[in-house]
């Protein structure tokens, strides 16, 4: 008899309805900076401190509300112990997957042998 083995399932973000705005870079790119900082349990004064910038600053930047350089992208990255290439790599996959409306979501497959 075949075993079914479903694939891990990642976390996406919640699909926008058909009218909804796209989300914009710095939202995606605040919260995933907020995340990272969120499971490395750090507060924002000690990751403003690592990148050299602001407490403000970061939570500006972490609510969407800055849009930061690519070089002050790089130093809170680097302060998160990521790359500019990954962050903005995931950052540009959730504005993609946020981008298909609902009705065109794709269900999920499992192979079996």
């Amino acid at each position: 008899m075949a075993e079914i083995i479903a694939f891990p399932r990642t976390p996406t973000p919640p699909r926008r309805r058909q009218n909804e705005p796209e989300p914009l870079w710095r939202q995606l790119l605040g919260d995933q900076l907020r995340r990272l900082r969120h499971e490395r349990e750090e507060t924002l004064t000690e990751t403003a401190e690592k990148a050299g910038v602001s407490p403000q600053y970061l939570s500006e930047v972490e609510r969407g509300l800055k849009e930061p350089s690519s070089e002050m992208i790089a130093a809170i990255g680097g302060a998160l112990d990521v790359t500019l290439v990954d962050l903005t790599s995931n950052v540009a996959e959730e504005l993609r997957a946020a981008s298909i409306p609902a009705s065109a979501a794709v269900g999920v497959f499992a192979l079996a042998a």
